[in-house]
């Protein structure tokens, strides 16, 4: 499994910042071959489930998600997203948390693990690279994004 992290600075208010992260069909838009579709009826909560699929015809990829902790961020206390993998192929957890900055801004951190199964120890360090590239392009595009 790779971990990797990512922290940036955005000129948004918390809760402008969260949205934006956290509206997971946006993920698509911004992360290349990918489509996401939510399976449980809004808002977002605990138990709310989602795939990312990735790829192209029929070399796709399935990322199953559960949001298992959700607690929105306030005027003054950070929030916190945490997803569990529930897939068959691609495993680990993902954590997003948007914390206040002074002058209205946000400090986004995002964590995460990830590993495909079958794929042995040695490629770890690719699979990190690649995932911190990707998602740090993801996370800056969705922050830009209105």
């Amino acid at each position: 499994m790779a971990t990797f992290l990512l922290q940036r600075t955005a000129p948004l208010p918390p809760p402008e910042a969260w949205r934006r992260l956290t509206d997971w069909p946006r993920h698509g838009a911004v992360v290349p071959l990918t489509r996401v579709t939510v399976l449980t009826a809004p808002p977002t909560r605990s138990g709310t489930l989602f795939v990312a699929r990735s790829g192209v015809g029929p070399l796709t990829v399935d990322d199953r998600m559960e949001v298992v902790d959700w607690q929105p961020p306030t005027a003054t206390a950070p929030g916190r997203c945490r997803l569990e993998k529930r897939g068959r192929t691609v495993l680990g957890w993902a954590e997003i948390e948007v914390s206040p900055e002074p002058g209205g801004r946000s400090r986004v951190t995002w964590r995460e693990e990830i590993g495909l199964r079958f794929l042995p120890r040695l490629v770890d360090p690719a699979l990190k690279r690649t995932s911190e590239i990707v998602f740090g392009r993801a996370a800056d595009r969705l922050l830009r994004m209105p």
